[in-house]
């Protein structure tokens, strides 16, 4: 009995650095087996993609446009969204304490009938919508937005991780592909791209400015 109740503190206190040294550990040793001038380059984008509004869909191309492996940039920052949903799953309502995470996790929580009208598509499809939620490359598409959209729909804490991990994996697998595909191009015709580069900017921008103006009309409602 008494060694049941020594266990606990070591439990929770295992299961909240586990994430951490075992993330920690991966990007260190990934770090030192890339060359000096890519090490330099790769842990201060991991490290930028914890911090918006930097996300996949942007991490993941400087990194390939740096040099580094396409494979090697995808896989980790996959594991980003993995190490930051197993954290959650053993930690979620000590990760709410935590400054700045614990706030934005409230917020989101607080917003629930928000979040089921914007996110609605995911519930009926449960396990596969979160998996899409979390492939599509889009700011808070990631581990931690996925782990509270999960919980708010009533999924399992471990659906909810297995459905992360293998949309961030698809998700930024895809984006490292592409990545490399429009460097190629960019190669054998750098005027074309440059074009196109502008008319994805261009649409990106009137995709949030309309965005913007629904939602202020919403709001005025």
């Amino acid at each position: 009995m008494n060694r049941k109740l020594e266990s606990k503190p070591l439990v929770r206190l295992a299961k909240f650095f586990i994430p951490i040294i075992l993330g920690s550990a991966v990007f260190g040793i990934i770090g030192l087996l890339l060359e000096e001038a890519m090490r330099v380059k790769y842990w201060p984008l991991i490290t930028g993609y914890f911090f918006p509004p930097l996300g996949k869909e942007s991490i993941i191309p400087l990194g390939v446009g740096f040099g580094i492996h396409p494979l090697v940039m995808a896989l980790s920052i996959a594991f980003v969204d993995i190490v930051v949903a197993l954290f959650l799953v053993w930690n979620y309502d000590l990760a709410k304490k935590v400054p700045f995470v614990g706030k934005f996790m409230i917020k989101v929580e607080e917003k629930g009938k928000n979040v089921e009208q914007k996110y609605g598509w995911i519930k009926p499809l449960r396990f596969i919508g979160v998996v899409l939620f979390v492939m599509v490359p889009f700011q808070g598409s990631g581990g931690l937005v996925g782990s509270i959209v999960g919980r708010l729909i009533g999924m399992k804490p471990w659906n909810t991780f297995f459905a992360i991990s293998l949309g961030a994996i698809i998700g930024c697998l895809l984006i490292a592909t592409f990545a490399q595909v429009f460097l190629i191009f960019a190669g054998i015709n750098a005027l074309l791209t440059l074009i196109l580069v502008v008319v994805i900017v261009v649409v990106i921008i009137l995709y949030f400015v309309i965005k913007k103006r629904r939602n202020n009309k919403k709001s005025k409602l």
